[in-house]
């Protein structure tokens, strides 16, 4: 009987890990800032190939300001295009994310860091690696 508990809360606590780390796609992250009328922050990357988004990831997005910013007035959704084989996105991510390059970064910008309302209309943009500190990029997500 104990085994079979230990064995329960094991896979209970595997299960909830999973659901906690889960993807959101670009359309739950729209419903969740409609949810918490927060704007949604895209942003395009090349993570294993652009070093001008590796920068940004490292020096904003995870920063500790940054992350106690964007949880409490963001929400996050990052299109990923890794070129090696070995980073390579499930095949329904991938679509996804060529679909929002479609929609929003046409031109093929990497880093493109877009401010989106709920309604998933552009608030701002910018099309390289933002030139503002760390402090000026959050004002200006404010």
């Amino acid at each position: 009987m104990k085994w079979k508990l230990m064995t329960f809360l094991l896979l209970f606590s595997l299960l909830m890990t999973a659901q906690a780390t889960k993807h959101l796609t670009f359309k739950e992250s729209l419903e969740k800032s409609k949810t918490e009328n927060k704007n949604l922050l895209l942003y395009f990357s090349g993570s294993d190939w652009c070093a001008p988004c590796v920068k940004f990831k490292k020096q904003f997005i995870l920063t500790d300001a940054f992350a106690k910013f964007s949880e409490e007035s963001l929400i996050l959704f990052n299109a990923d295009f890794p070129r090696l084989k070995k980073n390579q996105l499930p095949e329904t991510e991938a679509k996804e994310n060529d679909i929002l390059a479609e929609k929003y970064n046409s031109k093929g910008y990497f880093p493109m860091i877009l401010l989106l309302n709920p309604k998933g209309e552009i608030l701002k943009k910018w099309e390289q690696l933002p030139t503002e500190t760390l402090e000026e990029f959050i004002a200006k997500l404010k």
